[in-house]
């Protein structure tokens, strides 16, 4: 009986220890998961599905008139279980509208009247399009036939829209030269945990689109020059020959090419002198497209080898002004910035052909583009370009709902952008610009909207959503890397990258995966920093010495599990840094004991957490002054 109760209360204990280590999951997530689209070993279920397009744009541009009109073609197919009766589209332009859902002011310069659906066909039928009923940024659409499981619709938009003369992330770069993203209407993502992606397009949130086929023609004046997402299909149509030759050369030089200089400018004479030139681009399994046109940039290029094992290389290119002086080094910046993530972190092969850098606002990524303001310091520019192009993996290879779990792409660029810096400055300058930029904004700020849990969705963050999307979630990633090395850690990454690229993961695929990847139940970790309200405050509670030993006793006041170097002082002048991975908290994540086998005398100790910086450093040593 005693044997049977003892079994019991094992048994019993298993299970309460298995429950403590189990992870918050929200009702449509674990729906998910019990449908099959989800595992629980952090692999896409057997059940996974997404859906997928083919968009054919058409859009045309007449500078310096701000008007821009579009058509386009969209083939919806549909590859869920369900029965789609509506369909959901984003108008992310109509951001620019009075009265449109925005988290910040808006001056006249941004306002417009926003896009504007002139026809709107569906299966060869025309149809009304709501332009002035519901959300700004989205609309839902009765189909006139349901869409059936597994089959697929045929949408034609036509439309236009002014740009913008304030520039953000998109819009009026100077009088002849615009930057165009979020310009076509396109399908919102359908998943297997939400449903219909009905979310406002807030100037906060970014993106959240399915992967699809893309061919893209812009239509523009002679001797104006189109840069775009994806591979350039007709460079001897729209360019004269030398500068068509001074582009191909580009593909495989490491030197950089001024494919277009200021002086070809001048000359009028680098485009083919037709009216209006075509430009084709095409891409596929992208999220989404983007670009630029201009009849002042100059253009330069270059390559760079982004996979060891098939010498595939991937193109680096810049557009931007001639008094620019810090992009004039943006391609051999790319250039290093593309062979580094290829081969070291995240150390997956760059996925797309090319790589373009615009002159413009915003300090914004797009696949296969970036829109980076100018910088005086150069180092700064290149720490800009770095993490936009870190975007590159997440979110554009790694499909990130960024509207609602922004820490998962935010983080990982931030993460990669120190990695990769700390080879370009110094390591100390490159964590001097990192605790700088993206930890002392909130260790220093005990505002309760900054210590939310990291798992709070996005979409309903306001005054912590970039603590919490970019600092905050890095840290959490250099802490894990800390506490599972180097090899682990990368393959742990790899095995969740492999599994999730080109898809749709969620936070717990992240958990998952990691946990299945490495082997370890990590839920302890990830309980601690993403579901908590925690923040970082370590302090020295004793220090002890019996027995030839002595024993250091932490406090974690802030609670995250975080690694330390325990920096210790003796009294015959030597010193001794013990470094604790994020392990020591794991048995009690309020405190932890250190012990050094030593028969030396203590005379003082000192905690230094680099860049995870302390929020109260008056207790981080002993004896306390």
């Amino acid at each position: 009986m005693l044997r049977s109760i003892l079994v019991g209360l094992f048994l019993s204990a298993m299970a309460l220890q298995a429950q403590a280590q189990s992870l918050y999951m929200p009702r449509d997530i674990q729906k998910a998961f019990k449908q099959g689209t989800r595992s629980p070993d952090g692999r896409p279920g057997p059940k996974y599905w997404q859906n997928r397009a083919r968009y054919t744009i058409t859009v045309r541009a007449t500078p310096p008139s701000r008007n821009i009109q579009g058509s386009e073609k969209i083939t919806y197919i549909n590859n869920s279980p369900d029965t789609l009766r509506r369909i959901v589209i984003k108008l992310i332009q109509n951001i620019h509208k009075p009265g449109a859902t925005r988290l910040g002011d808006a001056s006249a310069g941004y306002l417009t009247e926003g896009l504007t659906v002139d026809t709107f066909m569906v299966a060869g039928q025309k149809l009304p399009f709501p332009n002035e009923q519901g959300r700004a940024t989205w609309k839902m659409i009765q189909l006139p036939k349901p869409l059936l499981p597994h089959d697929s619709v045929q949408m034609s938009f036509a439309w236009h829209f002014p740009v913008s003369t304030e520039s953000g992330r998109e819009g009026m770069l100077e009088k002849t030269t615009y930057y165009l993203a979020y310009f076509y209407p396109r399908v919102a993502v359908y998943d297997d945990y939400n449903g219909w992606d009905r979310l406002d397009f807030t100037d906060a949130q970014e993106f959240y689109n399915d992967f699809n086929d893309y061919t893209l023609h812009v239509k523009v004046p002679k001797n104006f020059l189109v840069w775009a997402t994806g591979t350039l299909q007709n460079p001897k149509e729209v360019l004269q020959p030398e500068y068509a030759q001074r582009l191909e050369k580009s593909m495989t030089s490491d030197e950089t090419v001024h494919i277009v200089t200021k002086e070809d400018l001048a000359k009028k004479r680098v485009t083919t002198q037709r009216k209006q030139n075509t430009w084709t681009w095409k891409a596929n399994d992208i999220s989404d497209v983007a670009l630029a046109l201009s009849d002042q940039y100059i253009w330069d290029g270059a390559s760079v080898v982004v996979d060891e094992a098939t010498q595939r290389r991937a193109s680096m290119q810049a557009a931007y002004q001639d008094k620019t002086a810090d992009f004039r080094q943006s391609v051999q910046n790319g250039r290093y910035a593309l062979s580094w993530f290829s081969k070291n972190l995240p150390g997956v092969p760059y996925p797309f052909p090319k790589m373009t850098a615009v002159q413009g606002f915003a300090d914004m990524e797009y696949p296969m583009m970036v829109n980076d303001s100018p910088q005086e310091d150069p180092k700064f520019a290149q720490f800009v370009q770095d993490h936009e192009i870190a975007h590159t993996w997440f979110p554009f290879y790694m499909g990130i709902n960024e509207s609602r779990y922004a820490f998962m792409d935010e983080g990982w660029a931030t993460t990669f952008e120190l990695w990769i810096g700390r080879t370009e400055k110094t390591p100390a300058e490159a964590d001097s610009l990192y605790k700088m930029f993206r930890v002392k904004n909130w260790i220093n700020n005990p505002s309760t909207s900054q210590d939310l849990p990291i798992i709070t969705p996005s979409n309903e963050l306001t005054g912590g959503y970039g603590n919490n999307s970019y600092g905050k979630a890095s840290l959490s990633y250099l802490a894990l890397h800390d506490l599972l090395g180097e090899q682990l850690f990368t393959k742990a990454l790899h095995a969740y990258m492999d599994r999730w690229h080109g898809k749709h993961p969620i936070p717990w695929d992240y958990f998952n995966s990691f946990n299945d990847a490495a082997g370890q139940n990590l839920n302890w970790f990830f309980q601690n920093w993403f579901f908590t309200n925690n923040y970082i405050d370590l302090a020295i509670d004793q220090v002890a010495t019996a027995q030839g030993s002595s024993t250091i006793t932490l406090k974690n006041i802030g609670g995250f599990a975080v690694p330390v170097d325990v920096q210790v002082q003796y009294t015959d002048g030597t010193r001794e840094t013990l470094h604790q991975t994020p392990l020591i908290w794991r048995a009690n994540p309020q405190q932890a004991t250190v012990t050094i086998p030593s028969v030396k005398t203590i005379q003082s100790v000192k905690l230094d957490g680099g860049i995870f910086m302390d929020a109260d450093e008056a207790n981080n040593k002993w004896p306390a002054k």
